[in-house]
């Protein structure tokens, strides 16, 4: 007993000469002693400059809703955390949310990590020595040709209806078909150019309209042909919104004039309003239920099964590259697989069928 009270005094000593007490940070200064949990409200800070409004919201709504509090209570530094830590988090995540829901909470995490690991703070991304969970793989479903002919019929009159046909005809993303606006529409060479997105999500705890000169990627900016039944359409659509700019006067909202999809008010429809009103659509109309997006899926379907080549798919739907046309579609491309089959034909003289002999 003795002897182990001297040892504890010795070692007490040595820490005590040893000590050395932790540096002042200064404000907003990072350091591996911080708690993860300041960590990742500061790195918010830092990636909202270069990260997309829609996904920065994402990920405020993640950390200050889940990642900080969890962490908070673990009171765990940024230099501690381990895979292990992060691990438990989505376990305990997945009581709560799909598999989809904490793989984007692990791509922030990841994220936030990186920048760590840039910034010398910590030596590895712990997040390397995860196993995060498997995306809920989502089984689209498809219109073909003759549903699409009965929903093309049902929206003739209705006040969306040139927006829900536009989407499903050329496959556009329900924020593209919002932000198309009349400037990138060529009546004269019978062409418009998808270059701008109107989108919603929560900023400040209030849904917010987003409006931006982007496409999703790279590809998603691309010109189409204006097929002649919607120029028609569409002129009349323009002649009629000027004609209502004039009725409704001062009450007339200016903010959106130039968008293609507005009320007689001159208001944007916002993309929940579109597709709850696509849901009652297909209710009111018996027509099988699909998801809004289903419609752009439906598009690249119903070509893929026409036989236009993927790559072509892939530039009218406008897919960043052609391997996530493939990943979506490839199993329906079997008219493709006729053509080999035929030139390996033409090339091999293939012997009659003839069966062997039993004892052969």
């Amino acid at each position: 007993m003795r002897g182990n009270k001297r040892a504890a005094e010795k070692l007490l000593a040595e820490k005590r000469r040893s000590f050395v007490p932790p540096k002042e940070r200064k404000p907003g200064e990072l350091g591996p002693d911080m708690l993860f949990a300041d960590y990742m409200i500061a790195w918010l800070a830092i990636a909202k400059s270069n990260t997309a409004v829609t996904t920065y919201n994402g990920y405020v709504e993640h950390v200050h809703k889940h990642i900080a509090p969890w962490f908070r209570a673990l009171g765990i530094t940024l230099g501690e955390l381990q895979g292990r830590h992060i691990q438990s988090y989505y376990l305990y995540r997945l009581e709560q949310v799909s598999g989809s829901s904490v793989r984007r909470e692990h791509a922030n995490i990841h994220r936030a990590l990186k920048h760590a690991v840039m910034m010398d703070l910590i030596p590895f991304n712990p997040t390397d020595k995860t196993q995060p969970p498997k995306n809920n793989d989502y089984e689209a479903k498809y219109y073909n040709a003759q549903q699409l002919e009965a929903l093309f019929e049902a929206t003739k009159t209705h006040k969306l209806g040139l927006l829900f046909q536009m989407v499903a005809f050329y496959g556009m993303r329900r924020g593209e078909a919002l932000g198309l606006r009349w400037d990138a529409i060529d009546f004269e060479r019978n062409v418009f150019t998808i270059r701008h997105t109107v989108t919603e999500c929560k900023i400040d705890g209030k849904q917010t309209l987003v409006q931006q000169d982007r496409a999703k990627n790279r590809s998603s900016r691309r010109t189409m042909p204006l097929a002649p039944g919607f120029k028609t359409q569409l002129m009349a659509l323009k002649a009629r919104q000027e004609e209502n700019r004039k009725l409704a006067g001062n009450s007339y909202n200016p903010e959106f004039v130039g968008y293609v999809f507005v009320d007689e008010l001159g208001n944007l429809f916002r993309p929940s309003y579109v597709s709850s009103t696509f849901r009652a659509l297909l209710k009111k109309n018996d027509l099988p239920r699909i998801r809004f997006h289903d419609l752009r899926h439906s598009c690249a379907t119903l070509l893929v099964q026409s036989g236009i080549p993927i790559n072509t798919v892939s530039d009218w739907v406008g897919h960043s590259d052609v391997t996530t046309t493939l990943k979506f579609y490839a199993h329906l491309d079997d008219r493709a697989k006729l053509i080999p089959a035929h030139q390996m034909e033409t090339a091999l003289n293939l012997p009659e069928c003839t069966l062997p002999r039993p004892w052969e």
